[in-house]
């Protein structure tokens, strides 16, 4: 028997090789998958823990049959799971494996609790799918490092934001970004805002106000709007009659719930389009995206979930391929290095360009999708946009923006 060098070989290891004999050796191959299990074994496994909320209001059902665009179609962790068992070949080549465990909680303080069970069990990195205030919670109750998958509030990126905290998510920022951009390349330049009730909706509308005179944009109008079965309040919720009085290319409407944008388009007074939480919207993902590799993602995991892809689930995909990169990348060792393995790696989400956490928020800086629902119609930041290191940058707050004071 004679042996190859080990740069003849997988993984360095030698292959043994038979002395006339031809034929593929069986015992050979035993022998080089038993010295690679031994390699792989000797490596260690990195714990992660998912929290998300118990009773998720998102996933009740008529909200999921109603597949409103940029709400949840189902749990983060399918997504979660799908990236990892696709991440399976890579990390037994690196001798590297990953135990994900999930859990929820019904309560910011019960999350707090949950992260704070997680880090003493021994988990490296936690992932939440939580509302800010509950997000916040966790991040200040462990030193290991929280990717955050479900908050878009631009306060955790910047005078909320904590050190080990990571966002996968777009935020609300980058989506309005997105929606400006868009609308500046069209010339659609006269805004008419239509604003919701609900709490979630005024820091929302905030931003797009902030967004749209960035860009140059005029409002000509901002109207609130109410769904209500009160007779003395049904003009609130009337599209023709909150449309009507006002010359505009664009109708931008904010609306976290989904219900009244939904019956927007193709409701107003002046034959316009609708931006926002409807018609034409900005998300992380959309399983209509047909390019870099995006449609094999899609139905990937249309087979595995049997239901289409959404952003939250990419955002959840997403979040399982760093896990892998940095488990793969990253040796064992104390909370603050996991969390600069997280800060400086990049991960391929199947959008064209390799993606990164920026430094001043703990973003990742990623393209966002415009779709109307049915296809993918563009992508921002739209084509001959300029910035001086990373055109990804003109999405979200850029670093002379930043109000974030930690250091990664």
């Amino acid at each position: 028997m004679e042996l190859r060098s080990a740069g003849d070989s997988a993984q360095g290891f030698p292959i043994p090789r038979e002395a006339n004999d031809s034929r593929p050796l069986r015992r050979s191959v035993a022998a080089w998958m038993l010295l690679l299990a031994s390699g792989a074994a000797a490596a260690g496994t990195l714990k992660a823990t998912f929290i998300g909320p118990q009773d998720d209001p998102r996933l009740e059902r008529t909200k999921l049959e109603r597949a409103y665009l940029g709400h949840p179609g189902g749990p983060a962790t399918d997504g979660l799971k799908v990236a990892i068992d696709e991440g399976q070949f890579e990390l037994q080549a690196a001798g590297a494996d990953i135990a994900l465990s999930d859990t929820t909680a019904a309560s910011a303080a019960a999350a707090k609790t949950a992260a704070q069970a997680a880090e003493k069990a021994g988990a490296a990195v936690l992932i939440t799918d939580l509302p800010a205030d509950w997000t916040l919670a966790v991040a200040d109750a462990v030193k290991i490092p929280v990717l955050n998958i479900g908050a878009a509030d631009d306060r955790l990126r910047q005078a909320d934001c904590r050190a080990r905290l990571y966002h996968v998510i777009p935020s609300e920022r980058m989506r309005a970004d997105a929606l400006a951009q868009t609308l500046v390349s069209r010339k659609w330049t006269k805004v008419l805002l239509l604003i919701g009730p609900s709490a979630e909706d005024q820091p929302r509308a905030a931003t797009a106000q902030a967004t749209i005179k960035r860009y140059g944009l005029q409002v000509v109008g901002t109207k609130p709007f109410k769904l209500s079965t009160d007779p003395r309040e049904r003009d609130f919720g009337n599209p023709l009659l909150l449309t009507a009085g006002n010359n505009y290319d664009v109708v931008w409407v904010v609306d976290s719930d989904g219900e009244f944008a939904r019956a927007l388009p193709y409701h107003t007074v002046l034959p316009r389009p609708v931006v926002g939480d409807a018609g034409l919207v900005a998300l992380a993902w959309h399983a209509q995206f047909e390019r870099y590799g995006a449609p094999q993602v899609s139905r990937r995991f249309l087979k595995a979930a049997k239901r289409p892809m959404t952003d939250y689930d990419w955002s959840a995909w997403t979040a399982g391929k760093i896990l892998i990169a940095v488990a793969g990348a990253t040796p064992q060792g104390p909370a603050s290095a996991w969390s600069q393995g997280i800060a400086k790696m990049q991960v391929d989400g199947s959008k064209g360009v390799n993606l990164s956490f920026r430094a001043w928020d703990g973003q990742l800086r990623q393209p966002v999708l415009l779709t109307d629902g049915q296809g993918v119609i563009s992508q921002a930041p739209i084509e001959g946009l300029l910035h001086p290191t990373d055109v990804l940058d003109t999405l979200g707050a850029d670093a002379p923006e930043k109000l974030c004071k930690v250091q990664r």
